[in-house]
């Protein structure tokens, strides 16, 4: 793709999903809402709830609404990953918090053989930080009523994406309208491209070992950074991060969740 226009010249899908937990490959997306935008309007926009592998706990409902009834009948993500491959095609993304709606998206199109959108991605929180001033944070919904946007329901999917759409669209026109798509990109700093969350295309023996103990809800056994002795951590998600991978895991010796920069895991058992 060309960065070299200005953005006015794109189509963009703002994105968002909800999902049954925290961490890529142990929870699943329950609802996925995106908007398209093309010259100067919205012209399309994808809204669909989907069963997980597993009941949502009191806790993820409650913060986003979803109950385990309203699912009951939906179908898996699997059934309708394909369009929503196609609904990213041909056009920029961007998300707020984009890692983790990448992270999880980016799972679900490569289980299912769909082919990952080759256009960057942009994350909202982090062109609003760089852009946006005078809020006491850069989270979603505190950005919406700085700028006077009607949210819809917070944590909802559809609501949600159109909001980050307006927050993306606000911070390209403080830019102006002949800022082009690269220009923004430097402004964001951080490169994001669908590419970089695959975890299943290529895994190595680290990863797919990890998937495995996540999937089968397993002890994991490896020696962590400057230490020598095996520990144990009952893995509950991989998340690829531009700022390292890592994996999200109950540690068996304390009980407490932690981060495990796969970077620092210098050896490990096969399950």
């Amino acid at each position: 793709m060309d960065l070299n226009h200005p953005w006015t010249e794109y189509t963009f899908v703002a994105f968002d999903t909800e999902t049954s937990g925290a961490w890529p490959i142990g929870c699943d997306i329950v609802e996925f809402g995106a908007v398209k935008w093309q010259g100067g309007k919205e012209i399309d926009q994808i809204q669909m709830l989907f069963k997980p592998r597993e009941p949502m706990t009191d806790f993820i409902i409650g913060i986003h609404g979803i109950t385990n009834e309203m699912v009951e009948q939906a179908p898996p993500i699997s059934q309708e990953i394909r369009r929503i491959g196609d609904f990213f095609r041909g056009a920029v993304s961007m998300a707020h918090h984009a890692p983790f709606d990448l992270g999880f998206v980016t799972i679900d199109l490569e289980a299912n053989g769909v082919a990952l959108p080759e256009e960057p991605a942009l994350c909202t929180s982090l062109l609003s930080r760089k852009l946006i001033h005078g809020t006491p944070n850069h989270k979603l919904q505190t950005l919406v009523q700085h700028l006077g946007i009607d949210g819809g329901s917070a944590h909802r999917a559809l609501d949600d994406a159109r909001s980050c759409l307006q927050v993306g669209l606000k911070c390209f026109e403080t830019l102006g309208p002949e800022a082009t798509l690269e220009q923004i990109l430097k402004t964001q700093e951080k490169r994001l491209f669908w590419k970089d969350y695959q975890i299943l295309k290529g895994a190595t023996p680290l990863i797919k070992t990890i998937s495995e103990a996540i999937r089968e809800k397993a002890v994991f056994h490896f020696v962590y950074d400057k230490g020598h002795d095996f520990r144990g951590a009952k893995p509950m998600g991989i998340v690829r991060n531009p700022d390292g991978d890592f994996m999200q895991a109950l540690c068996m010796k304390d009980g407490i969740a932690k981060r495990f920069y796969l970077s620092k895991i210098k050896d490990f058992k096969q399950l």
